[in-house]
């Protein structure tokens, strides 16, 4: 077996891993890289491996970093089955699509703005493509991905459909397993099940990136989430969640659920200001039978699990003559957009709107990479660029870690624990996904409980 780490690879975006296995070549993910314009158009254009040479696909999740480059891959000439599990699927025609077309709406302003002719990364028609290529699995399904070599998912707790995956082949009379954790979730997040540990692995590529830290525990953001709404309604002004649209939006809705039925939270609009949150959130009322029945809500609204998220207080706004509508309303309402990162999409209205009043906050609820928006924001920096205009940072930013959907350093520990107990055999873990300083913290301590443990550089190949 040999690995190549060409993607994600201390840092948290563009998950690409490579399995050579007698003469096959398994892609795991193929992810977006995300941050600077310059610097990440140039690394999401160089495929991971020549196309012809790649066997299949094997996909985590539906997350924009682990999926968004598999339509550029189709594009290129990739003819291959894509792995992946029926929620993942489903997610990945609404997201794709609106990551198609974000790259045609970049293409087009760089055209007109810069004069810069820059060909979109895909088109709808790649993502359609893609579409008929994908192969879900269900849950603990043994499945061949190239002859010879067996997959199973499972449940990674991570976002809806999220899987950790097993590889399996023989060898000189033995069966070999290489474990990849995908993004590993949190127990006790809404809606989600708990992340489960893959069984009996003989080597271990898992992700890092809150490798440093802990988070706030669930209930605690939930508090948390509560007193920013009171406070920041009671000064008059909104509260600003950029949220990626998938999975957390959901969450937050399912958290302010409970808050307004718990009257913990002033009677306010709340706006889900996303189409791709709008079709997100129908893609979770259509995957209802794997919710977490654990769940007070899902048992509460167990005959009609989808009602979650609709309650009298929660608009939609689809269309663009909707959310202009609502930008126009005066006083205080909580906003829900994408980005999470705060690169695009229609946060950035908002805050152009509202960044520079001091009554609104700008919450953030997510991991923010370096060299985007919402990092500057996090830093609090005085003024921030939006559209291209400096606006001053007045709003009040308020950070909550704990709605984090990544296990933290003791998550991941207790995750590969519970792998090792099941796997006597398990030799090495590969940490990808994680900034430098995380993986470098969650090596030394998975170093001290007896793990051998590296952090891959760009291109590394490892044979074993």
């Amino acid at each position: 077996m040999r690995l190549q780490f060409v993607g994600a690879a201390r840092e948290v975006t563009g998950s690409a891993h490579l399995v050579h296995l007698d003469g096959r070549t398994i892609l795991l993910d193929c992810g977006l890289f995300q941050g600077r314009r310059s610097e990440v158009n140039a690394k999401n254009r160089r495929l991971p491996y020549a196309v012809d040479r790649i066997d299949a696909v094997v996909l985590s999740h539906a997350h924009i970093d682990h999926a968004g480059r598999l339509p550029f891959l189709v594009k290129e000439g990739y003819t291959g089955p894509v792995h992946c599990t029926p929620a993942t699927r489903d997610l990945c025609e609404v997201m794709l699509a609106d990551s198609a077309h974000i790259q045609e709406k970049d293409a087009d302003f760089l055209r007109r703005h810069r004069k810069e002719l820059v060909q979109p990364l895909y088109a709808l028609r790649d993502v359609s493509t893609l579409m008929n290529q994908m192969r879900p699995h269900r849950y603990r399904e043994r499945f061949e991905v190239v002859p010879g070599v067996w997959a199973r998912y499972m449940d990674a707790g991570h976002i809806l459909g999220s899987a950790s995956v097993t590889l399996e082949w023989e060898e000189d009379g033995t069966m070999r397993r290489l474990g990849f954790s995908g993004d590993v979730g949190r127990s006790g997040l809404a809606i989600i099940g708990d992340p489960e540990p893959l069984e009996d692995v003989d080597w271990m590529i898992m992700e890092s990136t809150y490798g440093d830290r802990d988070h706030t525990s669930v209930e605690g953001a939930r508090a948390e989430l509560g007193r920013v709404v009171r406070e920041t309604v009671g000064r008059g002004g909104r509260v600003l969640i950029p949220a990626f649209a998938v999975g957390r939006t959901q969450e937050l809705l399912y958290n302010l659920h409970q808050l307004h039925d718990a009257g913990e939270i002033p009677r306010v609009p709340i706006v889900i200001d996303s189409p791709l949150a709008s079709e997100a959130t129908a893609v979770f009322r259509e995957n209802t039978t794997i919710f977490d029945v654990s769940e007070a809500m899902v048992r509460k609204h167990d005959k009609d699990r989808a009602a979650i998220f609709d309650f009298d207080l929660v608009q939609f706004t689809p269309t663009v003559e909707e959310s202009k509508a609502m930008m126009r309303r005066s006083g205080p309402m909580i906003v829900i957009a994408a980005s999470g990162m705060v690169e695009a999409g229609r946060i950035l209205h908002h805050l152009a709107y509202s960044a520079g009043d001091p009554r609104s906050t700008v919450l953030i609820v997510g991991f923010q990479a370096e060299h985007t928006l919402g990092r500057r924001i996090v830093e609090r920096r005085e003024i921030i660029k939006v559209f291209g205009e400096e606006i001053p940072l007045r709003a009040q930013v308020e950070v909550i870690n704990g709605y984090s959907a990544h296990a933290d350093r003791t998550g991941l520990a207790s995750w590969l624990d519970a792998a090792r107990a099941s796997s006597p055999r398990l030799a090495d873990v590969f940490l990808v996904h994680g900034e430098p300083p995380a993986q470098d913290a969650l090596a030394a301590r998975l170093t001290e409980r007896g793990y051998a443990v590296s952090a891959p550089e760009p291109g590394t190949v490892v044979t074993r």
